[in-house]
């Protein structure tokens, strides 16, 4: 006596058989190459830089974010690329400088305001501020650096800064380009 999942197998395959009539098979080893995907792109993180530089060459870049070993720049609208440069390389003469080492914010912020007025006042192209790296800080967290930052943002008279090089304070420090008067 035949058995009914027999009967049922043998109407399934000749029902795939007949819905398959007509098709031909495919030769073995034709298949169409494979390409290779494109390398992975960190296209968020690449958004982001392009995003900070934008801020930054308008001004809006909130300097309260910055951290440990971070660089700063900042440029009013108007500030050449090639002026940039030559403030990165450390090639404009700094004419005096300032230590805020040490002080509480508040004063600080009247060192550095003085510092600024009296700079442009006298004339001077290129100061560089020192702000510290924020060894002392609690956490390493610096603590005048982004208030630096922003404050001459800020003011008037300051028309670009960038962060020093190794050999004149690096990240502890700011290359400064004043207003001529």
């Amino acid at each position: 006596m035949a058995n009914k999942d027999d009967e049922n197998s043998s109407d399934d395959s000749s029902l795939f058989r007949d819905a398959v009539k007509g098709v031909k098979r495919l030769e073995q080893g034709k298949r169409a190459p494979r390409p290779k995907p494109p390398a992975p792109m960190p296209a968020q993180s690449r958004l982001d830089s392009a995003q900070a530089l934008i801020e930054m060459a308008n001004g809006t870049f909130d300097f309260e974010e910055l951290e440990y070993g971070d660089e700063v720049q900042f440029q009013r609208p108007g500030v050449t690329r090639n002026v940039m440069r030559r403030l990165r390389r450390g090639q404009y003469a700094v004419q005096a400088e300032l230590d805020l080492h040490g002080l509480a914010v508040a004063e600080a912020k009247s060192e550095l305001a003085d510092f600024v007025r009296s700079s442009t006042l006298r004339g001077l192209g290129c100061v560089r501020v020192i702000h510290g790296k924020g060894h002392r800080s609690p956490g390493k967290t610096p603590v005048l650096k982004p208030k630096v930052a922003s404050w001459l943002s800020h003011w008037d008279d300051v028309i670009a800064f960038t962060t020093a090089r190794p050999v004149d304070g690096g990240t502890g420090a700011l290359y400064v380009l004043l207003k001529h008067r």
